[in-house]
Order: structure tokens, then sequence, then C-alpha cells
């Protein structure tokens, strides 16, 4: 392996993976629903905020509709 490598001649390309990247946003949510997705992410071990992430991307893919 080099010590230094020059990067100036490197190619540029498009990042495969930028599709699956992530977008930060804000959302006001009720106290209650923070307080419901922690208790079930603290069971399973995981962020709160992924647990939200995996059960609105569960509604996309499953095309689930909202019941008012």
């Amino acid at each position: 392996m080099k010590e230094e490598y020059n990067l100036a001649n490197m190619k540029s390309r498009p990042n495969p993976f930028a599709k699956q990247l992530k977008q930060q946003v804000t959302l006001p949510l009720g106290i209650d629903v923070i307080e419901y997705f922690q208790a079930k992410a603290q069971e399973k071990g995981i962020s709160y905020q992924e647990l939200i992430n995996l059960y609105l991307q569960d509604c996309v893919v499953s095309k689930r509709e909202l019941s008012f």
C-alpha cells in the first residue's frame, strides 16, 4: 500500500447508495407518541427514532391507509 495517494486524478462517480440515504426532518410529535415508541424501542433494544422509521417504512410497503 502506498503511503500517500494522489486524489487529484481520481474520477468521480455517483453514489450507488444515494437512494438508501436518510433525510433528517423535524416533526412535532405528541409526548404520548414519543413515550410509546421509546418504551417499545427499549424492549427491542433499538433507538426510538429507528423504530419510528421502521414503522413508517412498514406503512409504505403495506400501503396502509389512515383511519380518522
